[in-house]
């Protein structure tokens, strides 16, 4: 049985009565940094081996451990903090105990997206999650151009590095669009700042940006897309260019999303 245990997000207390059990009773425990996890494992007195199982690695130590598995070893995933395989390594080995027909049971606990969201005050019913953001400019313009049409809320990660350059980019954009960001969650220096993507720029550009990092994206709920139900195709591609600063060929893409018909049908209709 493979077991993928969530640990805490920086609050030693915030992991389940569970999943202490389980990090009890396995054969040993697989995680990305053994240091670290081995802080939590003497927190609550737990002695366990521990094999280092991280992105750089796992595709070399997976048939190994899914020998162990089949061999009728019970073992646990961990992740530096919060639910193995979102953003972090498992989601391969995942796959290959689902071909192999390994059992699996997630042991359910913290999750800085899920976090984040609760308490942002955006809308929760219908949400998107884009872990971490590109590192490339062109590629996370595009990404973010994506994200500010998707109707409900978006969650991505990034690092204390990289947020002035994706909090610019943003601004760019949409300078109003409302965005939360959620800094060290649930450590002593927990902060969490919401305001509009320009105020926000402003904001972290003058801050030592120190953490991990949550940032969410509202839905355009003023504008609810402008209306483009009232718009032609042509009308709908042309304000998609003013407002985002897209290219023609993106603006089709997106209005087409929008709308929810083929590309092609766009285009033929701005030919029109």
């Amino acid at each position: 049985m493979l077991y993928l245990v969530a640990t805490p997000i920086g609050h030693l207390s915030d992991i389940t009565l569970r999943a202490l059990e389980t990090l009890k009773a396995c054969d040993y425990i697989l995680c990305e940094d053994t240091r670290h996890t081995l802080l939590l494992l003497n927190h609550y007195h737990i002695h366990k081996p521990l094999k280092s199982f991280h992105k750089f690695n796992e595709a070399l130590k997976e048939d190994a451990v899914i020998h162990d598995l089949l061999s009728g070893q019970s073992i646990a995933l961990v992740s530096d903090a919060g639910t193995p395989g979102i953003s972090d390594p498992g989601a391969k080995l995942v796959q290959r105990c689902v071909a192999e027909g390994v059992l699996i049971q997630a042991i359910p606990g913290a999750c800085a997206a899920v976090v984040a969201l609760s308490c942002s005050g955006f809308n929760t019913n219908r949400f998107q999650f884009i872990g971490f953001l590109p590192r490339k400019s062109g590629e996370l313009r595009r990404a973010l151009q994506e994200i500010l049409f998707y109707p409900g809320t978006s969650i991505c990660y990034e690092s204390a590095r990289r947020l002035v350059d994706a909090l610019q980019q943003l601004s760019d954009l949409a300078p109003s669009r409302e965005i939360a960001i959620g800094r060290e969650l649930t450590k002593k220096f927990e902060e969490i700042r919401r305001g509009p993507a320009a105020e926000q720029l402003s904001y972290w550009k003058a801050t030592d940006i120190k953490g991990e990092i949550v940032l969410l994206i509202a839905e355009d709920s003023a504008s609810k897309t402008q209306e483009w139900e009232n718009l032609t195709p042509q009308e709908h591609v042309d304000l998609l260019q003013r407002t985002y600063q897209l290219s023609h060929r993106d603006a089709i893409k997106m209005a087409a999303e929008i709308r929810g018909v083929p590309k092609r049908n766009i285009y033929n209709a701005t030919l029109d």
